[in-house]
């Protein structure tokens, strides 16, 4: 009961900045797409798209991987830095590979995607090296339990974004370029947490504990054991209590969560893409109309980090301490209330989509009502999967998970390329909920096994 309180309120109090955050990044695209022209604007989700693509791929395993960590340490009782040491030369390689690569692709990155635009090819290179540190420090405060700064992180990291913007709309500022800036500057600013996190860390353990710490391992003082004996149990304990904890073990688990990423964004931000790459000379207006319609998927999917990121120590130190019914109530309570939230959303969409998303973006475009009631029923089905995935990681089958998701990918990128649709917007629209439910059902399955 101790633990599932943790959990809830680490995932209210993430909850409260997230939510703001997904509000703030809303306002963002809102403003944008009123104060830039439809090519500008659609110019500007093509960065976005590139960047958190990137930027996910690359570097959420680390964050994964230092979060189920920790947290299994925490439990055990283990002491060390070694952990640290791993990710933070996991992540550095990640992050001088991606520079390699878009120095040597920067002629296709700048002339295809962007339209000849440098600004934007570099706008790009900073940003996604500035979330290299952003998404270590992100798995850091998620292990330890941080999770008031954590949300402050990405609170801030939202707001300083959505200012850039708000410069354009108020005529403080002008242009794309402006708007585009403030996806580079929004990870730098963000890192203002990290000296609060260091210092409380670092800071001398007197009086006491910290009651995000977990209690000391170890036997009870008040017994007045014999010396001999405790020198032993420390000598034995790391041994019998701790896997060991490699380059190649964290290279493994992160290799599969990369996997696992990439497939994320395929669902997420595939459609756009090919929306941009298959129809001409529209095709990035017509980009940034398929990714206003799958706002509504991601920006719950923001919401949904405060319970992603809560979950993952949670469970890992339910696992570890052989809990295994607070286990399974946790992630059947999370799937319950996702269950609900997209039945409201759907209803939401159902009454007044149409207006609502005319209201937010302009009545530039024709939204359909039924294909974004669809939208709503893929998000639910793909955060059940996602609190799934959770659940695996934290049993340690990463590998096992990637399949699955791999799979679900690779179905909805061929329903893109061979499917023929006129409406482009309602073929990416079917393809999200169909490879949706196929994520969540193997998921499910493979839990079930697990469990």
């Amino acid at each position: 009961m101790s633990a599932s309180r943790s959990y809830g309120r680490g995932a209210a109090i993430l909850s409260l900045g997230i939510g703001a955050t997904g509000i703030i990044t809303f306002a963002y695209f809102s403003l944008a797409s009123y104060s830039l022209s439809k090519e500008d604007y659609g110019h500007i989700t093509l960065l976005w798209s590139a960047v958190f693509i990137t930027v996910s791929v690359l570097y959420r395993p680390v964050e994964q991987l230092l979060s189920r960590t920790i947290a299994d340490r925490d439990a055990r009782g283990v002491h060390g830095n070694e952990h640290l040491r791993i990710a933070a030369t996991i992540q550095l390689g990640l992050g001088v590979l991606f520079a390699v690569v878009a120095l040597l692709l920067r002629d296709p990155i700048e002339n295809d995607l962007f339209g000849g635009s440098s600004t934007l090819y570099w706008i790009l290179l900073v940003s996604v090296l500035a979330y290299a540190a952003s998404y270590f420090a992100r798995g850091y405060l998620a292990g330890h339990r941080e999770f008031p700064l954590y949300g402050g992180l990405v609170l801030m990291e939202a707001s300083s974004r959505c200012l850039f913007a708000l410069a354009v709309a108020i005529g403080i500022a002008e242009g794309q370029t402006v708007v585009a800036l403030g996806m580079a500057a929004a990870p730098i600013v963000s890192l203002a947490v990290v000296p609060p996190a260091l210092a409380r860390r670092l800071a001398p353990k007197g009086g006491a504990p910290d009651a995000a710490d977990p209690e000391p391992a170890g036997p009870d003082p008040t017994l007045d054991p014999d010396p001999a004996l405790l020198d032993a149990a420390a000598r034995e304990e790391p041994a019998a209590r701790e896997p060991e904890f490699t380059l190649g073990h964290g290279a493994g688990f992160a290799a599969a969560v990369l996997l696992i990423m990439l497939c994320e964004q395929t669902f997420l931000n595939a459609g756009p893409l090919l929306v941009k790459a298959t129809e001409g000379s529209s095709g990035a207006a017509l980009a940034g109309f398929t990714f206003n319609v799958l706002l509504i998927a991601r920006a719950p999917l923001q919401l949904f980090q405060a319970i992603q990121t809560s979950i993952l120590p949670h469970l890992t130190r339910l696992r570890a301490s052989g809990e295994s019914d607070p286990f399974r109530r946790s992630v059947n309570l999370t799937l319950t209330a996702i269950a609900g939230f997209a039945g409201c959303v759907a209803l939401v969409m159902l009454v007044a989509g149409p207006q609502l998303m005319d209201l937010l973006f302009g009545g530039d475009f024709d939204y359909e009502r039924g294909g974004l009631v669809l939208v709503s029923v893929g998000m639910g089905l793909y955060l059940s999967a996602a609190t799934l995935n959770q659940a695996l990681l934290a049993h340690g089958l990463a590998a096992q998970a990637s399949a699955c998701w791999i799979s679900a990918a690779a179905g909805f990128v061929v329903f893109l390329l061979l499917a023929d649709f006129d409406d482009r917007v309602l073929q990416v629209e079917l393809a999200f909920v169909g490879a949706a439910a196929l994520l969540s059902a193997a998921l499910y399955g493979l839990y079930r096994r697990a469990a």
